[in-house]
């Protein structure tokens, strides 16, 4: 009976290492020989707008750098929430399932809903960024304000009555609303949408008081309503030359805010499928073409390598856990 018990456990020994040397064997082949097929990206914001806009642009010639198309899948909801949740819990670490990332949005759910979000920065991998959007604020063109100082001494001695939105909870405009609001002493009552298309459109409708934006979003729409300022370290010479930042106003908002944007990769995904992404990525987003219908489409440009990213998001993370402890 013992040698029959040994003789069971040699053999199963045997084909746990060759089940397990197969798995080895059959990634690696897989790595060698990708990618076979086109490449689904994952957008988190409506069609249309910025992220969706940035991404489709970006991964335009993924033809000629991948070997292979690009799909681009639009999942919406809770300001990003609904798709980076479904993409950490389902997507196959096999590179033909990658997101977009929105950052500080990713950075801050995870800090501040920890109960309902099962991404962080440390189970998805940056594969490379293509821009950084700042946000801006918004009002609509017939709005009785036609600066922040007018606007903040409103806001001073009616608390609570000015309405603005964003693209959600714990986006890049809640947060620059958020700095704000502490910098300058006032209340703001925040009203989160399902994207910046929508939130835009209601500042366009003059049906909200004011609004926090992409640069992107309102460069495009810059005729038909007022930009004040822009939560960045320095004026966008390019874009809006003429807004000045919040410093330069006097109000201490920094670009924390900014929102970098970018290809990600599930936890678990083979080394060699990461850094031929990487490589590829970064060609593809620094082709002529691309860069050209970036800027024409509003979107400023910042292309970043895996480590660089992830290093953005580590500080991004660091600000914004003193930000929300001080709240």
């Amino acid at each position: 009976m013992d040698n029959t018990n040994h003789t069971f456990k040699h053999i199963a020994a045997l084909v746990t290492a060759f089940t397990f040397g197969f798995a080895g064997i059959s990634t690696a082949l897989a790595a060698e020989d990708y990618p076979r097929k086109s490449i689904q990206v994952g957008v988190m914001y409506d069609a249309g707008g910025a992220s969706d806009f940035q991404a489709r642009v970006a991964t335009s010639e993924a033809q000629k750098y991948y070997g292979q198309p690009v799909v681009i899948v639009n999942k919406v909801g809770a300001g990003g929430m609904t798709g980076w949740n479904e993409f950490v819990s389902n997507a196959k670490p096999d590179g033909y399932e990658l997101a977009s990332y929105n950052v500080p949005h990713i950075v801050a759910q995870s800090l501040q809903y920890p109960e309902r979000v099962r991404y962080n920065i440390d189970n998805m991998i940056p594969i490379a960024n293509w821009g950084a959007d700042p946000a801006v604020l918004v009002v609509p063109a017939d709005s009785e304000f036609d600066t922040l100082d007018e606007l903040v001494e409103f806001a001073k001695e009616n608390p609570g009555r000015i309405t603005a939105n964003g693209a959600g909870l714990y986006v890049g405009h809640h947060i620059a609303l958020l700095q704000l609001m502490d910098a300058a002493d006032i209340d703001i009552t925040y009203v989160p949408d399902t994207g910046a298309v929508p939130a835009m459109k209601k500042v366009l409708a003059d049906q909200i008081a004011m609004g926090f934006n992409n640069l992107s979003d309102s460069y495009r729409n810059k005729e038909r309503i007022k930009i004040l300022a822009i939560a960045a370290d320095e004026r966008d010479e390019h874009f809006l030359p003429d807004v000045p930042t919040f410093q330069e106003l006097g109000y201490d908002v920094d670009a924390t805010s900014m929102n970098l944007r970018g290809l990600m990769a599930p936890e678990g995904t083979p080394e060699e499928i990461l850094d031929f992404l990487e490589e590829k990525s970064i060609a593809m987003f620094n082709d002529e073409d691309v860069q050209k219908r970036m800027l024409e489409g509003g979107s400023p440009v910042l292309i970043l390598d895996r480590e660089e990213t992830y290093e953005r998001w580590k500080q991004t993370h660091d600000v914004l856990s003193e930000l929300f402890a001080d709240q």
